[in-house]
Formats: C-alpha cells, structure tokens, sequence
C-alpha cells in the first residue's frame, strides 16, 4: 500500500486567466500565491509549507490584537485563547488555521467556505464564504460572512497579503497610504492613541520612499475615492512596476508590515498590505466595530491590481 502524504496547506485550488495565475489553499482558505507571467506579484509560500508570519491567511472575526484576548460584549465578558503569548493578546481571529471546503469552482474562479462553530471566548456561529478570482484587471476577493445564530454577534475583517516588486528592496519601493492619521502602539503593538501623519516620516499621502523606515502600522482618517473605497500602492522608482491594494468602503483601515520581525530571507524582504474594517483591539474599543445581527448576511471586496 502506497502512503499519500497531504501537503502541509492542504488541497490546492489554482485558477487563472489572461495570464493571471493564483493558488488557493484549504488550511485557512489562504491564498497562497499570485502571479502575472512569470512575475510573482505575492511573497507567498510553498505547498508544503507552513503559512509564515500570516502570509495570505483570512483574518476573522477579528483582524489584528485583542489586549489579553479579554473583552466585553453586550454586558458579557469573554476570554480568548491568547494566541500571541509574548505579547499576552489573542492574534489574527479563529480561522487561519481550519480547514475550508470548495463550494465552487471554475478556471477563473474558487469559492471557498468554512463554518465556525461557537466556542469558548466566541460563542456565535458563522458562515464564512470567500470567492477568489482572476482576470485581466488582477485578483478580486469577494467575502461573505452569515450570522447563523440567534444572537448578535461582533465582526472584523482583514487579510495579510505580502506584496513585492522583483529586485526592488523594501527600502527603495515608493509607499502611498491615502491615510491622515496613524495609530499609536505600546510595546505589544496594541493603540494608546492615534496621531496626524501631515509633515512626518509616516506621511504617505504622496508615493515616497520607505527607506529605513520600520513601519508595523495602522492608518485610518482615509482619503476614500470615487467610488467609495481606498488603495494603498507600492512602485518602483519611477513608478513602474507598481501594485495597488484596492478595498470598498467597508475598509476603514490600513496596516503596513514591512517585515522586520520577520527572521531569514523573509526578513524584510516584502510589504504587507492589509485592508481592515476596524483597528486593533476593536472588540474592546468597539471602534468600527460591526455587530451582525442573526440571519445577517455582511460582505465585501478587495483586490490587488498589478
């Protein structure tokens, strides 16, 4: 008898098209890679890896820190498992590490889902639905979320791609952020308050250079587009190559990872990108906190656009 040993991430799901290659995992529902020709667009990982430092993972239902991983909720405390032990929070939500099913699938397109059961610390139920696609104008991701108990629940979204730009080292890739303000952190990396960025190091508004710069951190007070929603991009001097992380409306936050934590080649080696709906340690602040109501069906999209 022959023994199958599954990859580390699990089942791969790859979809392409108009040259836009992508790969889907089953461990966390992550994406795990992006490509355009033969230009990785996502510092992403291998099959057999273990997502490193949260790369591509669905961060729900909450994005980010929770202090002590305690909070209160509608006159009831909760705790958390305290996932980030160093720091004494509960990091990053509860799905980064389920296994997720496909629901559908097409060349272009992979939808997959994942029912959270309630549980300690978060005692609501939820169906989480993510369509992956790709096409000519990059990749889109288009999230659902279903509050399938009989009480309110709290939500909040994010997603932790890490974006690079071939032979351009951090330190040298144009950053713009459309933010007016930055969040404070204490040494666990959770807000004591938030300053204006105008006319500092971490004013972004404008492409500039990263430089030295060590940037773990939260913009919010966005300069919302046309249609409602925002883009943070990355450019090489001159501008080209450049990737834009585009969010709807319901981002109303940005944080920016430059991986200096991060040990070996992954240090510093790539930016991470992540639309947020609410800042850190929004189940205590119940800053842009949202609550679904039972039976709700809440989503939104995002994208990256080489």
């Amino acid at each position: 008898m022959t023994s199958v040993v599954p990859a580390k991430s699990g089942t791969q799901w790859s979809i392409e098209a108009d040259g836009h290659r992508a790969t889907v995992v089953e461990v966390g529902g992550v994406l795990r890679s992006y490509a355009v020709g033969d230009r990785a667009v996502l510092d992403g990982f291998g099959a057999d890896e273990v997502s490193p430092a949260s790369a591509g993972q669905v961060l729900a239902p909450w994005p980010n820190r929770i202090r002590d991983g305690h909070y209160t909720f509608e006159g009831t405390s909760y705790q958390l498992s305290l996932t980030e032990p160093d720091k004494h929070t509960a990091i990053h939500g509860l799905t980064n590490w389920s296994r997720w099913r496909a629901a559908e699938q097409s060349a272009d397109s992979v939808t997959l889902e994942f029912d959270l059961p309630p549980q300690i610390g978060y005692p609501w139920p939820l169906t989480l639905r993510t369509r992956w696609t790709v096409g000519g104008d990059g990749l889109r991701c288009d999230q659902e979320v279903v509050n399938t108990g009989d009480a309110p629940a709290p939500w909040g979204y994010s997603v932790h791609p890490y974006l690079q730009l071939p032979g351009v080292p951090v330190d040298d890739t144009l950053l713009r952020v459309p933010a007016r303000l930055r969040v404070l952190a204490d040494a666990r990396l959770l807000p004591i308050g938030a300053v204006k960025v105008a006319g500092t190091e971490y004013d972004f508004s404008e492409p500039r250079r990263i430089g030295d710069l060590v940037l773990d951190t939260t913009f919010g007070d966005l300069d919302y587009e046309p249609d409602g929603g925002s883009s943070v991009t990355i450019a090489a001097s001159g501008g080209s190559p450049q990737v834009t992380v585009w969010a709807d409306g319901n981002f109303k936050w940005w944080q920016v990872f430059t991986g200096d934590t991060l040990t070996g080649a992954r240090h510093r080696r790539s930016v991470a990108i992540e639309p947020m709906t609410c800042p850190p340690d929004a189940f205590r602040s119940g800053r842009d906190l949202i609550v679904l109501q039972p039976g709700q069906t809440w989503s939104a999209s995002w994208g990256i656009k080489p």
